[in-house]
């Protein structure tokens, strides 16, 4: 009965020193714990947060609906007998359509129509431009009477058409702005002008105005491409002749304009 007593005691002192052992801490490893892995976003999940452009009115912002271009005009292709001289310049003003991309409006399509005016200026240089001769004669007259300020002046209206970009939709004003396009245009005039006739000397002879008109040596179309970019309202713009600006044969050398300048653009 001694014997059964004394291991029953044992047992329960034992029990008793085991239950008061500290038992291990968890693992602090964020790679094993489970809660952790339950509040861990898995990746295919994360989205990309985009600007639904469908629920943003674009109709009535400012995007280069009038534009106005001005800036230095030249001829490419020229011998010197036809080369221009002084600041020959053009002037172009256009009423323009934008169409943005639904998806992606920071890219649009702009569309217009408008006048273009080129001014070709010449030193001791007669345009005939009523010459009755199949090409054009551009004589000089440096030994001779001339005028002492002389141009050649061509008016067309264009239809311009771009793929524009703008860095701020919402607010081009504030805004990079990049366009490519081309413009195709109608020849509506042609004619030179000149001004107080001089004689080989410079001495003035005559303060009076000649000017004439006529369009048959010039090509009633033309197709040019065309590349502006700026900030805002203001930038630089330039335009490349593809089309002959005088008909086959019509000239000396077949001539390519080409225009570097400024534009001012709102509404």
């Amino acid at each position: 009965m001694k014997k059964l007593f004394f291991t029953a005691a044992c047992i329960i002192s034992l029990q008793s020193v085991y239950s008061q052992v500290t038992p291990p801490a968890p693992s602090t490893d964020s790679t094993v714990v489970p809660a952790q892995r339950e509040n861990t976003i898995p990746p295919q999940r994360i989205e990309k947060i985009k600007k639904d452009w469908t629920k943003i009115d674009l109709s009535n912002r400012s995007n280069d609906h009038v534009m106005v271009q001005y800036g230095f005009d030249n001829w490419a292709g020229t011998v010197d007998s036809v080369k221009p001289s002084g600041f020959s310049r053009f002037f172009n003003a256009y009423i323009m359509l934008d169409k943005p991309f639904k998806t992606n409006p920071k890219m649009s399509v702009g569309l217009g129509v408008g006048i273009g005016s080129s001014n070709i200026f010449f030193d001791k240089t007669f345009v005939d431009v009523k010459s009755l001769s199949t090409r054009l004669p551009f004589t000089n007259v440096d030994s001779a009477n001339h005028f002492k300020k002389f141009k050649l002046t061509t008016i067309f209206a264009e239809a311009p058409i771009e793929l524009r970009y703008s860095s701020n939709p919402e607010s081009s004003n504030n805004s990079v702005k990049v366009a490519l396009g081309v413009k195709v245009g109608a020849l509506i005039k042609a004619f030179t002008k000149g001004k107080t006739l001089q004689d080989k000397n410079g001495n003035t002879i005559n303060s009076y105005i000649l000017k004439e008109n006529d369009k048959k040596f010039f090509n009633s179309t033309r197709l040019a491409a065309t590349a502006r970019i700026g900030y805002g309202i203001f930038g630089i713009y330039g335009a490349y002749q593809i089309t002959g600006f005088l008909k086959d044969g019509a000239g000396p050398t077949e001539i390519r304009p080409y225009s570097i300048g400024i534009y001012l653009s709102g509404l």
